[in-house]
């Protein structure tokens, strides 16, 4: 049997560390296989394997580590900080950002939750366009409407711009009812639910009749040069070529860029090529213009997602070798 010890400065932090009804703990416990034992001041980690009780030891401290930033833990960042121990890359969660993006109108903040999400974070911030490539559920809508809300309240833009390709721009749009506006609605619609989140329905109805905030689909961009504004293209993946360069060069002064994507989702017809796979390859070297990848590991959803992505991948792959 191997031990190690673990040393809690403070009562409070093995509270937020073993989490409500020790979840926390246990699924460290089923991660490792092994079994964690609180002892005053003093965590005990036993189990059979010396690798295991070492690996579980290094997640307590990663763990640790987020709670003196002041992070609340939950299973994500449990999940999170073992995949790191797994990498051996748990030494990394000491950069970890606690900086706080933007407070939701329920008064919760919006903090980048992995790695990822702080270079993301950290690109816009430091660059005039950032393009955001990954899987569903890491979070790219959400922290651009977020970091455009912080812009927009700072009065660093005058405006918010947020679009969307209406992909299926033939019969299906047109059997919706309503004038236009009405039918790519149901498009925008995530766009939406994160703006209302961030500034509540009404003061985001306000500033939409004042022409401050505007969702649109990516139709309504052509001929347009966007001065002070922070414009967020969403679901880019499905833009053609000609669309993307269409759409980046509305560029204006003073103004930002976020276009996010999943490569693996394009809904294009045969043979159109993706305007933000070709964007990612023709735009790398050029300063002021950032690529930032996300993975599985950055997913933030439900714990089904990262396995759901992991699934296809191993699927994709095989199916290359075949």
């Amino acid at each position: 049997m191997f031990e190690q010890l673990i040393q809690v400065d403070r009562m409070e932090q093995a509270v937020s560390l073993f989490g409500n009804f020790d979840e926390n703990i246990r699924h460290i416990e089923e991660a490792y296989g092994l079994k964690v034992i609180s002892r005053g001041s003093e965590l005990k980690v036993l189990g059979e394997d010396a690798e295991a009780v070492a690996k579980a030891a290094r997640a307590i401290n990663g763990l640790l580590t987020l709670i003196n930033k002041g992070e609340q833990l939950s299973e994500q960042n449990v999940r999170y900080v073992l995949s790191m121990v797994d990498e051996g890359n748990e030494d990394k969660l000491v950069h970890m950002s606690s900086d706080c993006v933007c407070v939701t109108t329920r008064g919760k903040p919006v903090k980048p939750k992995t790695l990822g999400q702080k270079k993301y974070v950290e690109s816009i911030r430091g660059n005039t366009v950032t393009l955001a490539v990954g899987p569903a559920g890491t979070g790219k809508t959400y922290l651009a409407v977020a970091m455009a809300v912080t812009a927009f309240r700072a009065k660093e833009v005058n405006r918010i711009v947020l679009t969307r390709p209406a992909v299926e721009a033939g019969e299906k749009l047109g059997f919706l009812p309503g004038d236009l506006q009405h039918k790519v609605d149901p498009y925008l619609r995530p766009l939406y639910d994160a703006l209302f989140d961030m500034l509540g329905a009404e003061n985001f109805q306000r500033h939409q009749e004042r022409g401050n905030i505007e969702v649109a689909p990516l139709a309504y961009m052509r001929g347009r040069t966007l001065d002070d504004s922070f414009i967020i293209l969403d679901e880019a993946q499905n833009t053609t070529a000609e669309q993307m360069k269409m759409f980046l060069t509305r560029l204006g002064f003073n103004s930002k860029m976020v276009v996010t994507g999943d490569i693996t989702q394009i809904d294009l017809p045969e043979g159109k090529r993706s305007g933000l796979k070709e964007a990612v390859k023709i735009l790398k070297n050029i300063p002021g213009i950032s690529t930032v990848r996300f993975s599985e590991k950055d997913v933030v959803r439900h714990r089904l997602v990262q396995d759901i992505i992991q699934a296809y991948e191993k699927h994709e792959e095989a199916r290359k070798r075949r």
